[in-house]
């Protein structure tokens, strides 16, 4: 059973009540997101509220970061453990989905990540919250697209991570709707392993890709690369 928190270097995640857990997906994207240059920001599905802390966290104090989350238990948690963060003066959380903001929203934002539901086909889990979190049914990864689009600046960045094949999707999809992908990391267990996931970046603009690889662990268990302990040194306890 997962524990009912996780403890970071400068803040706690309380995750009882969200459906999806503290896990390496979120991580990578907190810690990877270019937030350079950027003072506005959006967290689209944010769960417990680790990426929108973890972004604060990496930012300076004229930076503020918004979240939308769908899902009522894990929006409460959210609301919880962002205002037991130290960064919570700066992090405004929204209780509705990602469609109806996109549509009412006024901001532009400089930076958009998500940690998005990516199963597009597949038996649905019975428990509803899991379901939301997980299943793109939900937020399909068109009206992602769509919405993110409309409220970028025109400099502004997308990132998101998925898995190998939902990825290469996102990436088609992201194409059509007149995005151009500008990084991406493929991400394996081990070295010499198949990538199991990947960090995207989009651009408006039009730019060459740049394309890298990292392994999370060094060929053991709990035996973590350089590169992902450079990656995530600011959060990680063991780190």
């Amino acid at each position: 059973m997962a524990n009912n928190y996780f403890e970071f270097k400068q803040f706690t995640i309380f995750q009882d009540g969200s459906a999806m857990k503290v896990g390496t997906d979120g991580v990578l994207l907190g810690a990877w997101a270019n937030v350079e240059g950027a003072s506005r920001m959006l967290d689209v599905g944010a769960g417990s509220g680790l990426i929108a802390i973890m972004l604060a966290q990496r930012t300076n104090p004229g930076c503020e970061i918004e979240a939308v989350e769908i899902e009522d238990q894990a929006y409460q948690q959210a609301v919880d453990n962002i205002k037991a963060c130290r960064w919570s003066n700066r992090i405004q959380l929204f209780h509705q989905s990602f469609q109806n903001f996109s549509e009412s929203a006024n901001s532009q934002y400089d930076l958009i990540v998500s940690n998005p539901p990516y199963f597009v086909n597949g038996l649905k889990n019975p428990e509803i919250a899991r379901s939301k979190a997980r299943h793109s049914d939900y937020l399909p990864f068109e009206e992602l697209l769509d919405g993110a689009k409309q409220l970028l600046a025109s400099r502004g960045k997308l990132a998101v991570v998925l898995p190998v094949g939902e990825g290469e999707l996102f990436i088609r999809l992201a194409r059509k709707s007149g995005f151009y992908l500008y990084r991406q990391v493929k991400v394996s267990p081990n070295p010499g392993k198949p990538a199991k996931r990947y960090l995207l970046e989009f651009k408006l603009e039009s730019c060459e890709t740049k394309e890298e690889e990292m392994a999370v662990e060094n060929g053991q268990r709990h035996v973590y690369t350089p590169e992902y302990i450079e990656l995530t040194k600011d959060f990680y306890l063991k780190f």
